[in-house]
Protein backbone atom coordinates (compact mmCIF):
# COMPACT_ATOMS: atom_id res chain seq x y z
CA UNK A 1 0.00 0.00 0.00
CA UNK A 2 1.44 3.32 -1.06
CA UNK A 3 1.75 5.96 1.64
CA UNK A 4 1.38 9.49 0.34
CA UNK A 5 2.01 12.67 2.26
CA UNK A 6 0.85 15.86 0.58
CA UNK A 7 1.58 19.43 1.59
CA UNK A 8 1.07 22.73 -0.12
CA UNK A 9 3.64 25.46 0.01
CA UNK A 10 4.08 28.86 -1.59
CA UNK A 11 6.83 29.27 -4.16
CA UNK A 12 7.28 32.66 -5.81
CA UNK A 13 4.06 33.27 -7.77
CA UNK A 14 2.72 29.72 -7.61
CA UNK A 15 1.40 27.26 -5.10
CA UNK A 16 2.45 23.81 -6.30
CA UNK A 17 1.27 20.65 -4.67
CA UNK A 18 4.10 18.65 -3.10
CA UNK A 19 3.58 14.93 -2.76
CA UNK A 20 5.93 12.73 -0.73
CA UNK A 21 5.83 8.97 -1.19
CA UNK A 22 7.98 5.84 -1.28
CA UNK A 23 9.97 5.30 -4.47
CA UNK A 24 12.43 2.67 -5.69
CA UNK A 25 16.18 2.97 -5.20
CA UNK A 26 16.57 3.24 -8.98
CA UNK A 27 14.35 6.33 -9.02
CA UNK A 28 16.82 8.12 -6.72
CA UNK A 29 19.96 7.59 -8.78
CA UNK A 30 19.69 10.39 -11.37
CA UNK A 31 18.98 13.08 -8.77
CA UNK A 32 21.61 11.68 -6.38
CA UNK A 33 24.23 12.00 -9.07
CA UNK A 34 23.10 15.38 -10.46
CA UNK A 35 23.08 17.07 -7.06
CA UNK A 36 25.61 15.24 -4.88
CA UNK A 37 28.32 13.93 -7.18
CA UNK A 38 27.81 15.32 -10.70
CA UNK A 39 31.38 14.54 -11.74
CA UNK A 40 31.21 10.88 -10.73
CA UNK A 41 29.70 7.94 -12.63
CA UNK A 42 26.18 6.85 -11.75
CA UNK A 43 27.56 3.74 -10.03
CA UNK A 44 29.23 6.02 -7.46
CA UNK A 45 25.85 6.99 -5.97
CA UNK A 46 24.47 3.46 -5.82
CA UNK A 47 24.71 1.88 -2.37
CA UNK A 48 25.12 -1.83 -1.59
CA UNK A 49 22.29 -1.50 0.96
CA UNK A 50 19.85 0.20 -1.44
CA UNK A 51 17.82 -3.00 -1.74
CA UNK A 52 17.03 -3.02 2.00
CA UNK A 53 16.47 0.71 2.44
CA UNK A 54 13.35 2.81 2.26
CA UNK A 55 13.49 5.51 -0.39
CA UNK A 56 11.25 8.56 -0.46
CA UNK A 57 10.69 11.19 -3.10
CA UNK A 58 9.14 14.65 -3.08
CA UNK A 59 7.24 15.40 -6.26
CA UNK A 60 5.97 18.76 -7.44
CA UNK A 61 2.77 18.80 -9.40
CA UNK A 62 2.93 20.36 -12.84
CA UNK A 63 -0.85 20.83 -12.97
CA UNK A 64 -1.95 24.38 -13.61
CA UNK A 65 -5.13 26.39 -13.77
CA UNK A 66 -6.37 27.64 -17.13
CA UNK A 67 -5.75 31.21 -15.93
CA UNK A 68 -2.07 30.50 -15.29
CA UNK A 69 -0.10 31.95 -18.19
CA UNK A 70 3.51 32.00 -16.99
CA UNK A 71 6.09 29.54 -18.27
CA UNK A 72 5.85 26.31 -16.25
CA UNK A 73 8.70 24.45 -17.92
CA UNK A 74 11.33 26.61 -16.19
CA UNK A 75 11.80 23.95 -13.48
CA UNK A 76 12.92 21.22 -15.85
CA UNK A 77 16.62 20.65 -15.58
CA UNK A 78 16.65 17.02 -16.66
CA UNK A 79 17.86 15.86 -13.24
CA UNK A 80 14.78 13.71 -12.82
CA UNK A 81 16.03 11.50 -15.62
CA UNK A 82 13.29 12.55 -18.03
CA UNK A 83 14.05 13.56 -21.56
CA UNK A 84 11.56 16.42 -21.43
CA UNK A 85 9.66 14.94 -24.39
CA UNK A 86 6.29 15.66 -22.81
CA UNK A 87 7.11 19.37 -22.60
CA UNK A 88 5.65 21.59 -25.24
CA UNK A 89 5.20 25.33 -25.32
CA UNK A 90 1.79 24.84 -26.99
CA UNK A 91 0.36 22.11 -24.75
CA UNK A 92 -0.51 21.96 -21.08
CA UNK A 93 0.90 19.20 -18.90
CA UNK A 94 -1.93 17.34 -17.23
CA UNK A 95 -1.53 15.35 -14.02
CA UNK A 96 2.24 15.20 -14.28
CA UNK A 97 4.74 15.37 -11.46
CA UNK A 98 8.44 16.13 -11.28
CA UNK A 99 10.69 14.35 -8.78
CA UNK A 100 12.63 17.19 -7.12
CA UNK A 101 13.98 15.75 -3.86
CA UNK A 102 15.01 12.28 -2.68
CA UNK A 103 16.26 10.60 0.49
CA UNK A 104 17.07 7.04 1.55
CA UNK A 105 16.46 5.62 5.04
CA UNK A 106 18.20 2.61 6.57
CA UNK A 107 17.92 0.69 9.85
CA UNK A 108 21.48 0.43 11.18
CA UNK A 109 20.64 -2.61 13.33
CA UNK A 110 21.10 -0.90 16.71
CA UNK A 111 17.74 0.83 17.06
CA UNK A 112 18.97 3.83 15.11
CA UNK A 113 17.95 4.92 11.64
CA UNK A 114 20.36 6.46 9.16
CA UNK A 115 19.42 8.61 6.21
CA UNK A 116 21.70 8.93 3.22
CA UNK A 117 21.89 10.43 -0.25
CA UNK A 118 19.52 13.30 0.56
CA UNK A 119 19.35 15.57 -2.47
CA UNK A 120 17.09 18.33 -3.78
CA UNK A 121 17.22 19.65 -7.33
CA UNK A 122 19.04 22.97 -7.38
CA UNK A 123 16.01 24.93 -8.62
CA UNK A 124 14.00 23.72 -5.63
CA UNK A 125 16.58 24.22 -2.88
CA UNK A 126 15.63 26.76 -0.23
CA UNK A 127 11.91 26.47 -1.01
CA UNK A 128 10.86 24.04 1.74
CA UNK A 129 10.72 20.87 -0.33
CA UNK A 130 13.79 19.29 1.27
CA UNK A 131 12.60 20.34 4.74
CA UNK A 132 9.25 18.66 4.13
CA UNK A 133 10.98 15.51 2.91
CA UNK A 134 13.36 15.36 5.88
CA UNK A 135 10.46 15.89 8.33
CA UNK A 136 8.58 13.05 6.65
CA UNK A 137 11.67 10.81 6.87
CA UNK A 138 12.22 11.56 10.56
CA UNK A 139 8.57 10.67 11.21
CA UNK A 140 8.95 7.46 9.18
CA UNK A 141 12.01 6.45 11.22
CA UNK A 142 10.05 7.00 14.45
CA UNK A 143 7.08 5.00 13.09
CA UNK A 144 9.52 2.20 12.25
CA UNK A 145 10.57 2.09 15.90
CA UNK A 146 13.95 3.83 15.68
CA UNK A 147 15.06 5.60 18.86
CA UNK A 148 17.47 7.92 17.08
CA UNK A 149 18.38 9.08 13.59
CA UNK A 150 21.72 10.08 12.13
CA UNK A 151 23.51 11.05 8.95
CA UNK A 152 26.90 12.06 7.66
CA UNK A 153 26.24 15.70 6.79
CA UNK A 154 28.21 17.86 4.44
CA UNK A 155 29.81 20.61 6.48
CA UNK A 156 28.13 23.21 4.25
CA UNK A 157 24.69 21.93 5.39
CA UNK A 158 25.20 21.69 9.17
CA UNK A 159 22.88 24.63 9.88
CA UNK A 160 20.08 22.96 7.93
CA UNK A 161 20.30 19.79 10.04
CA UNK A 162 20.56 21.78 13.28
CA UNK A 163 17.11 23.24 12.50
CA UNK A 164 15.81 19.66 12.84
CA UNK A 165 17.34 19.22 16.29
CA UNK A 166 20.41 17.36 15.08
CA UNK A 167 23.79 17.85 16.76
CA UNK A 168 27.29 17.15 15.54
CA UNK A 169 29.32 14.23 16.84
CA UNK A 170 33.04 13.60 16.62
CA UNK A 171 35.45 15.22 14.22
CA UNK A 172 35.11 16.45 10.66
CA UNK A 173 36.09 13.82 8.09
CA UNK A 174 36.35 13.84 4.32
CA UNK A 175 34.76 11.94 1.45
CA UNK A 176 37.00 12.90 -1.41
CA UNK A 177 37.57 16.60 -0.93
CA UNK A 178 34.20 17.23 0.75
CA UNK A 179 34.17 17.76 4.55
CA UNK A 180 31.50 15.93 6.57
CA UNK A 181 30.37 15.70 10.17
CA UNK A 182 28.17 13.02 11.73
CA UNK A 183 24.88 14.52 12.96
CA UNK A 184 22.24 12.81 15.10
CA UNK A 185 19.22 13.29 17.31
CA UNK A 186 16.98 11.24 19.55
CA UNK A 187 13.50 10.32 18.34
CA UNK A 188 10.37 10.42 20.50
Amino acid sequence: METRHTISATFARRQPLISIRPISAEETYALRQAVLWPNKPLSYVQLPDDLVGQHFGAFVSNNHDDNDNDNRNDNRDGSDGSDGSNSSSNSKQQNSEELVSIISLFDDGSGAARFRKFATAQLWQGKGVGSALLSYTIEAAARNGATSIWCDARQSALGFYQRFGMSGEGEVFFKGEVPYLRMSRALP
